[in-house]
């Protein structure tokens, strides 16, 4: 991640403690980091997409700006929380958009070997993708951690096994279990037409 460095680990630090000035000195630090994961994001997103990687990161922001935080763990924990209040606004739209169009065909679900969504797919994608996410992280919370922080957050092995304090090991072993549960859950839900 190209934001790194003492500066934003005590930016945060001290917007933990309340001190709104220190967000706005922190965001155009990281504005950039919270771009690319907004590109990536839209990449996986059909063309013509309403919703642009700007306005996302600017949504993101304001979410970030006005929740309720505890203390960051540092730089890498702030970028997985960005990633999800990301991935949650796009879930949010995606399930408004399907809302919209009851009744319209659900194409077949396929993943890469990196777990990216491949490019065209509607946003039901992104729903089956967080359903999945959500019915693992129900009976094992850590695994489904790793593939927040690791997938929709773009941290490294290193920097996930910080932020939930495990070994890189444990990260590696816990992402290649969840990757192949996801891909059999997303599989079996695409043959059953849901």
């Amino acid at each position: 991640m190209a934001s790194s460095g003492p500066q934003v680990t005590q930016l945060l630090q001290a917007w933990s403690e309340g001190d709104q000035g220190a967000l706005d000195q922190l965001m155009p630090m990281v504005y950039e980091e919270l771009h690319r994961l907004a590109r990536g994001y839209m990449a996986d997103e059909r063309p013509g997409h309403t919703l642009q990687a700007t306005a996302l990161v600017n949504e993101a922001y304001l979410r970030l700006a006005h929740s309720e935080h505890g203390g960051w763990q540092g730089r890498a924990h702030f970028f997985a929380v960005s990633a999800r209040v990301m991935r949650r606004i796009l879930v949010d739209w995606a399930r408004s958009r399907r809302a919209q169009k009851r009744g319209s065909d659900v194409p077949a679900l396929e993943l890469q070997e990196n777990l990216a969504i491949l490019p065209g797919k509607s946003g039901n994608d992104l729903i089956a993708i967080d359903d999945a996410l959500q019915t693992l992280a129900a009976f094992d919370l850590r695994k489904g951690q790793v593939v927040e922080l690791r997938f929709f957050g773009g941290l490294s092995v290193k920097e996930t096994a910080e932020v939930l304090t495990v070994s890189e090991e444990t990260v590696r072993r816990d992402w290649n279990m969840a990757k192949s549960w996801l891909r059999r859950e997303l599989n079996l839900e695409a043959s059953h037409g849901s």
